[in-house]
Protein backbone atom coordinates (compact mmCIF):
# COMPACT_ATOMS: atom_id res chain seq x y z
CA UNK A 1 0.00 0.00 0.00
CA UNK A 2 1.23 3.66 -0.74
CA UNK A 3 2.49 5.58 1.86
CA UNK A 4 3.48 9.54 1.98
CA UNK A 5 6.89 9.99 2.89
CA UNK A 6 5.82 12.38 5.97
CA UNK A 7 4.16 9.03 7.43
CA UNK A 8 6.68 6.56 6.56
CA UNK A 9 9.08 8.85 8.18
CA UNK A 10 7.06 9.11 11.22
CA UNK A 11 5.49 5.81 11.50
CA UNK A 12 9.83 4.15 11.44
CA UNK A 13 10.94 6.88 14.23
CA UNK A 14 7.83 5.64 16.38
CA UNK A 15 8.20 1.97 15.80
CA UNK A 16 12.09 2.53 16.43
CA UNK A 17 12.34 4.36 20.05
CA UNK A 18 13.05 1.42 21.83
CA UNK A 19 15.32 -0.25 19.37
CA UNK A 20 17.13 3.25 19.44
CA UNK A 21 17.13 3.21 23.37
CA UNK A 22 18.84 -0.01 23.44
CA UNK A 23 21.40 1.01 20.92
CA UNK A 24 22.62 3.65 22.42
CA UNK A 25 22.77 1.61 25.87
CA UNK A 26 25.31 -0.54 24.09
CA UNK A 27 26.95 1.89 22.78
CA UNK A 28 27.52 3.31 25.78
CA UNK A 29 30.19 0.74 27.14
CA UNK A 30 32.27 1.30 24.62
CA UNK A 31 35.89 3.44 24.91
CA UNK A 32 35.13 6.69 22.74
CA UNK A 33 37.03 6.31 19.79
CA UNK A 34 39.91 9.09 18.98
CA UNK A 35 40.78 9.09 15.27
CA UNK A 36 44.55 10.08 14.78
CA UNK A 37 45.04 10.55 10.93
CA UNK A 38 42.18 11.67 8.51
CA UNK A 39 39.25 9.69 7.01
CA UNK A 40 38.64 8.69 3.70
CA UNK A 41 35.13 9.27 2.78
CA UNK A 42 34.48 7.87 -0.85
CA UNK A 43 31.59 8.55 -2.91
CA UNK A 44 31.07 6.20 -5.61
CA UNK A 45 29.15 9.07 -7.73
CA UNK A 46 30.32 11.99 -9.63
CA UNK A 47 31.00 15.05 -8.23
CA UNK A 48 27.84 17.56 -7.72
CA UNK A 49 25.02 14.71 -7.89
CA UNK A 50 22.72 14.17 -4.24
CA UNK A 51 25.61 11.87 -2.50
CA UNK A 52 27.97 14.42 -3.24
CA UNK A 53 26.29 17.15 -2.27
CA UNK A 54 24.54 16.07 1.03
CA UNK A 55 28.08 14.50 1.84
CA UNK A 56 29.75 17.46 1.79
CA UNK A 57 27.41 19.12 3.76
CA UNK A 58 27.82 16.22 6.34
CA UNK A 59 31.84 15.85 6.19
CA UNK A 60 32.85 19.06 7.68
CA UNK A 61 30.44 18.17 10.96
CA UNK A 62 31.80 14.86 11.24
CA UNK A 63 35.35 16.44 11.28
CA UNK A 64 34.67 18.52 13.45
CA UNK A 65 33.38 16.12 16.13
CA UNK A 66 36.69 13.76 15.66
CA UNK A 67 39.33 16.25 15.27
CA UNK A 68 40.39 14.92 12.38
CA UNK A 69 39.93 15.86 8.64
CA UNK A 70 36.93 13.99 6.88
CA UNK A 71 38.59 13.46 3.12
CA UNK A 72 35.46 13.36 0.44
CA UNK A 73 36.63 11.53 -2.53
CA UNK A 74 34.90 11.10 -5.47
CA UNK A 75 35.10 7.68 -7.17
CA UNK A 76 31.98 7.07 -9.90
CA UNK A 77 31.56 4.17 -11.80
CA UNK A 78 29.20 1.44 -12.22
CA UNK A 79 26.40 2.80 -10.92
CA UNK A 80 28.34 3.24 -8.05
CA UNK A 81 29.80 -0.29 -7.68
CA UNK A 82 33.27 0.39 -7.84
CA UNK A 83 34.06 2.77 -5.62
CA UNK A 84 31.66 0.69 -2.60
CA UNK A 85 33.79 -2.42 -3.66
CA UNK A 86 36.84 -0.12 -2.62
CA UNK A 87 35.26 0.35 0.60
CA UNK A 88 34.93 -3.09 0.94
CA UNK A 89 38.06 -4.19 0.51
CA UNK A 90 39.70 -1.59 2.41
CA UNK A 91 40.88 -2.44 6.04
CA UNK A 92 38.13 -2.60 8.88
CA UNK A 93 39.48 -0.46 10.86
CA UNK A 94 37.23 2.57 11.05
CA UNK A 95 39.38 5.20 8.40
CA UNK A 96 37.28 4.42 5.12
CA UNK A 97 33.92 5.38 4.93
CA UNK A 98 31.52 5.39 2.03
CA UNK A 99 28.36 7.62 0.77
CA UNK A 100 25.34 6.40 -0.87
CA UNK A 101 21.93 6.11 -1.31
CA UNK A 102 20.93 2.82 1.08
CA UNK A 103 18.96 1.36 -1.35
CA UNK A 104 21.98 0.82 -3.55
CA UNK A 105 24.21 -1.00 -0.73
CA UNK A 106 21.42 -3.02 0.21
CA UNK A 107 20.62 -3.96 -3.71
CA UNK A 108 23.90 -4.16 -5.33
CA UNK A 109 24.21 -8.10 -4.90
CA UNK A 110 20.42 -8.49 -6.48
CA UNK A 111 21.28 -6.32 -9.67
CA UNK A 112 24.95 -8.30 -10.17
CA UNK A 113 27.02 -5.08 -9.62
CA UNK A 114 28.73 -6.68 -6.57
CA UNK A 115 28.53 -9.99 -5.04
CA UNK A 116 27.69 -11.25 -1.29
CA UNK A 117 26.78 -8.08 -0.10
CA UNK A 118 23.35 -7.11 1.74
CA UNK A 119 22.53 -4.27 4.45
CA UNK A 120 23.36 -5.51 7.05
CA UNK A 121 27.15 -5.61 5.81
CA UNK A 122 26.96 -1.65 6.80
CA UNK A 123 26.67 0.30 9.89
CA UNK A 124 24.29 3.12 8.71
CA UNK A 125 24.03 6.51 8.89
CA UNK A 126 20.94 8.67 7.66
CA UNK A 127 21.11 12.25 6.96
CA UNK A 128 18.17 13.10 4.32
CA UNK A 129 15.10 11.59 2.35
CA UNK A 130 14.97 12.68 -1.31
CA UNK A 131 12.63 12.19 -4.12
CA UNK A 132 13.41 11.63 -8.00
CA UNK A 133 11.91 14.48 -10.02
CA UNK A 134 10.72 14.11 -13.41
CA UNK A 135 12.50 17.25 -15.58
CA UNK A 136 12.49 18.29 -19.19
CA UNK A 137 14.69 21.22 -21.16
CA UNK A 138 12.85 24.31 -20.94
CA UNK A 139 12.02 24.76 -24.24
CA UNK A 140 10.62 21.01 -24.52
CA UNK A 141 7.56 20.50 -26.46
CA UNK A 142 6.13 18.95 -23.37
CA UNK A 143 4.55 21.00 -20.86
CA UNK A 144 3.07 18.65 -18.32
CA UNK A 145 3.73 15.01 -17.68
CA UNK A 146 0.30 13.64 -18.74
CA UNK A 147 1.43 14.94 -22.41
CA UNK A 148 4.94 13.35 -21.74
CA UNK A 149 3.28 10.17 -20.50
CA UNK A 150 1.52 9.85 -23.91
CA UNK A 151 4.27 10.06 -25.99
CA UNK A 152 6.00 7.51 -23.70
CA UNK A 153 3.15 4.90 -24.16
CA UNK A 154 3.34 5.83 -27.81
CA UNK A 155 5.55 4.77 -30.98
CA UNK A 156 7.89 7.51 -30.07
CA UNK A 157 8.26 6.39 -26.69
CA UNK A 158 11.70 4.30 -27.39
CA UNK A 159 13.14 7.67 -29.17
CA UNK A 160 12.92 9.72 -25.61
CA UNK A 161 15.77 9.59 -24.26
CA UNK A 162 16.16 10.06 -20.71
CA UNK A 163 19.41 11.14 -18.46
CA UNK A 164 20.25 9.50 -15.33
CA UNK A 165 23.24 8.39 -13.23
CA UNK A 166 23.25 4.71 -14.27
CA UNK A 167 20.41 1.94 -14.09
CA UNK A 168 20.66 1.51 -10.11
CA UNK A 169 20.94 5.14 -9.58
CA UNK A 170 18.04 7.37 -8.24
CA UNK A 171 17.22 8.60 -11.72
CA UNK A 172 17.84 5.14 -13.32
CA UNK A 173 15.12 3.55 -10.96
CA UNK A 174 12.95 6.34 -10.89
CA UNK A 175 12.40 5.68 -14.74
CA UNK A 176 12.10 1.90 -14.73
CA UNK A 177 9.51 1.96 -11.91
CA UNK A 178 7.53 4.74 -13.73
CA UNK A 179 7.67 2.27 -16.88
CA UNK A 180 6.41 -0.43 -14.75
CA UNK A 181 3.13 1.41 -13.45
CA UNK A 182 2.46 2.24 -16.63
CA UNK A 183 2.03 -0.45 -18.54
CA UNK A 184 6.00 -0.67 -19.10
CA UNK A 185 6.79 1.76 -21.74
CA UNK A 186 9.70 1.88 -23.45
CA UNK A 187 12.99 4.58 -23.86
CA UNK A 188 16.13 5.48 -23.96
CA UNK A 189 18.57 5.92 -21.53
CA UNK A 190 21.63 8.06 -21.09
CA UNK A 191 24.18 7.57 -18.14
CA UNK A 192 26.75 9.73 -16.74
CA UNK A 193 28.75 9.58 -13.52
CA UNK A 194 25.87 11.21 -11.64
CA UNK A 195 22.67 12.91 -11.09
CA UNK A 196 24.19 16.30 -11.14
CA UNK A 197 26.10 16.00 -14.56
CA UNK A 198 22.72 14.37 -15.81
CA UNK A 199 20.61 17.18 -14.99
CA UNK A 200 22.77 19.26 -16.57
CA UNK A 201 23.15 17.84 -19.68
CA UNK A 202 19.24 17.36 -20.16
CA UNK A 203 18.71 21.43 -19.49
CA UNK A 204 21.45 21.60 -22.04
CA UNK A 205 19.65 19.40 -24.43
CA UNK A 206 21.39 16.72 -24.61
CA UNK A 207 18.40 14.31 -23.53
CA UNK A 208 14.50 15.10 -23.45
CA UNK A 209 14.14 14.14 -20.03
CA UNK A 210 15.73 13.34 -16.39
CA UNK A 211 14.23 11.34 -13.52
CA UNK A 212 16.84 12.13 -11.17
CA UNK A 213 16.69 13.78 -7.70
CA UNK A 214 14.94 17.28 -7.03
CA UNK A 215 18.25 18.17 -4.68
CA UNK A 216 20.31 17.59 -7.87
CA UNK A 217 17.90 19.77 -10.61
CA UNK A 218 16.97 22.50 -7.99
CA UNK A 219 19.04 25.35 -8.71
CA UNK A 220 18.28 24.37 -12.55
CA UNK A 221 14.48 24.39 -12.04
CA UNK A 222 15.22 27.99 -10.46
CA UNK A 223 16.66 29.56 -12.98
CA UNK A 224 14.44 28.17 -15.56
CA UNK A 225 16.91 26.01 -17.70
CA UNK A 226 14.64 22.80 -16.45
CA UNK A 227 10.94 22.51 -16.10
CA UNK A 228 9.81 20.11 -13.55
CA UNK A 229 6.92 18.37 -14.75
CA UNK A 230 5.88 16.00 -11.54
CA UNK A 231 7.56 14.89 -8.41
CA UNK A 232 7.16 10.95 -7.54
CA UNK A 233 5.51 11.21 -4.02
CA UNK A 234 1.95 11.34 -3.28
CA UNK A 235 2.52 14.95 -2.14
CA UNK A 236 3.34 18.32 -4.05
CA UNK A 237 6.73 19.00 -3.81
CA UNK A 238 7.05 22.72 -2.58
CA UNK A 239 10.84 24.89 -3.84
CA UNK A 240 11.28 28.78 -2.85
CA UNK A 241 10.56 30.39 -6.24
CA UNK A 242 8.91 28.43 -7.92
CA UNK A 243 5.44 26.81 -8.63
CA UNK A 244 4.58 23.69 -6.41
CA UNK A 245 5.71 20.48 -8.77
CA UNK A 246 2.57 18.23 -8.63
CA UNK A 247 2.89 14.94 -7.76
CA UNK A 248 2.94 11.69 -9.64
CA UNK A 249 -0.55 10.15 -8.24
CA UNK A 250 -2.02 12.79 -10.19
CA UNK A 251 -1.60 10.87 -13.28
CA UNK A 252 -0.24 7.45 -11.66
CA UNK A 253 -2.22 6.75 -8.50
CA UNK A 254 -1.58 3.33 -7.91
CA UNK A 255 2.60 4.02 -8.22
CA UNK A 256 4.01 2.60 -5.26
CA UNK A 257 6.18 5.15 -3.62
CA UNK A 258 9.23 4.66 -0.74
CA UNK A 259 11.30 7.80 0.68
CA UNK A 260 15.15 6.97 -0.96
CA UNK A 261 17.42 7.60 2.10
CA UNK A 262 20.75 8.97 1.44
CA UNK A 263 23.60 8.69 4.27
CA UNK A 264 27.02 7.70 5.36
CA UNK A 265 28.00 3.95 5.61
CA UNK A 266 30.92 2.35 7.52
CA UNK A 267 31.51 -1.27 6.88
CA UNK A 268 31.01 -3.84 9.42
CA UNK A 269 33.73 -5.20 11.28
CA UNK A 270 35.33 -1.71 12.59
CA UNK A 271 36.28 -1.68 16.16
CA UNK A 272 33.30 -0.98 18.38
CA UNK A 273 34.75 2.36 19.73
CA UNK A 274 34.54 3.60 15.82
CA UNK A 275 30.40 2.79 15.98
CA UNK A 276 29.69 3.86 19.12
CA UNK A 277 31.97 7.40 18.86
CA UNK A 278 29.98 7.68 15.26
CA UNK A 279 26.50 6.84 16.96
CA UNK A 280 26.95 9.56 20.03
CA UNK A 281 27.83 12.07 17.27
CA UNK A 282 25.52 11.50 14.90
CA UNK A 283 22.83 11.90 17.87
CA UNK A 284 24.03 15.22 19.39
CA UNK A 285 25.52 16.56 16.74
CA UNK A 286 24.24 15.52 12.80
CA UNK A 287 20.38 15.34 13.76
CA UNK A 288 20.64 18.87 15.11
CA UNK A 289 22.97 20.26 12.16
CA UNK A 290 21.63 23.78 11.29
CA UNK A 291 23.94 23.23 7.98
CA UNK A 292 22.43 20.05 6.54
CA UNK A 293 18.44 21.62 7.94
CA UNK A 294 19.05 24.57 5.68
CA UNK A 295 20.46 22.14 2.73
CA UNK A 296 17.64 20.34 3.12
CA UNK A 297 14.87 23.04 2.79
CA UNK A 298 16.60 24.69 -0.01
CA UNK A 299 17.13 21.40 -2.29
CA UNK A 300 14.21 19.56 -1.23
CA UNK A 301 15.16 16.96 0.65
CA UNK A 302 13.49 15.59 3.77
CA UNK A 303 15.94 16.54 7.14
CA UNK A 304 16.16 12.96 8.28
CA UNK A 305 18.82 11.95 10.06
CA UNK A 306 18.91 8.50 11.95
CA UNK A 307 21.35 5.52 12.65
CA UNK A 308 21.62 2.09 13.61
CA UNK A 309 18.21 -0.10 14.03
CA UNK A 310 16.09 3.08 13.41
CA UNK A 311 17.42 3.87 10.25
CA UNK A 312 17.55 0.23 9.03
CA UNK A 313 14.16 0.13 9.81
CA UNK A 314 13.62 3.37 8.03
CA UNK A 315 15.74 2.08 5.18
CA UNK A 316 13.76 -1.31 4.54
CA UNK A 317 10.73 0.11 2.73
CA UNK A 318 12.90 1.13 -0.33
CA UNK A 319 15.54 -1.73 -0.48
CA UNK A 320 12.38 -4.23 -0.49
CA UNK A 321 10.69 -1.85 -3.36
CA UNK A 322 13.64 -1.48 -5.59
CA UNK A 323 14.84 -4.99 -5.03
CA UNK A 324 11.15 -6.36 -6.12
CA UNK A 325 11.21 -3.59 -9.15
CA UNK A 326 14.52 -5.13 -10.49
CA UNK A 327 13.19 -9.06 -10.42
CA UNK A 328 9.79 -7.50 -12.22
CA UNK A 329 12.18 -5.51 -15.01
CA UNK A 330 13.78 -8.58 -15.32
CA UNK A 331 17.20 -6.56 -14.30
CA UNK A 332 17.50 -9.11 -11.38
CA UNK A 333 21.04 -11.18 -11.37
CA UNK A 334 20.30 -12.83 -8.08
CA UNK A 335 17.04 -13.54 -6.49
CA UNK A 336 16.18 -10.98 -3.50
CA UNK A 337 15.74 -13.84 -1.19
CA UNK A 338 19.20 -14.07 -1.29
CA UNK A 339 19.49 -11.00 1.10
CA UNK A 340 16.31 -11.96 2.92
CA UNK A 341 13.93 -10.22 0.66
CA UNK A 342 10.22 -11.81 0.03
CA UNK A 343 8.77 -10.69 -3.49
CA UNK A 344 5.87 -12.66 -3.21
CA UNK A 345 5.34 -10.94 0.11
CA UNK A 346 7.80 -7.75 -0.10
CA UNK A 347 8.37 -8.07 3.03
CA UNK A 348 12.08 -9.06 4.57
CA UNK A 349 11.94 -12.23 5.25
CA UNK A 350 12.02 -13.03 9.19
CA UNK A 351 10.20 -9.58 9.56
CA UNK A 352 7.99 -9.16 12.13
Amino acid sequence: MKQSLRRVLASGTALLTLGTAISFATSSFAQEWKPDRPINLIVPWGAGGSTDQVTRVTAPILAEALGVDVVVVNQPGASGAIGTQEVLNAARDGYTWTANAIANNATYAVTGLLENTNIDDWHIYLSVANVPVVSVPADSQFTDFGALLAAFQSDMGRGISVATAGITSSGGTAIAALSGAADNFEYNMITYDGGGPAAIATAAGEAMVTTQLAVEQTELIRGGRLKALAVLSDQPLVLDGVEPIPPITNWLPDMELAPDYFGIFVPAGVPEEVVATLDKIWAEKVSNADSLKTYAETFGAVFAPSHGAEARALAMPVVILEACDAVLRGEAVKDPSTIGIDCATRTEIGAQ
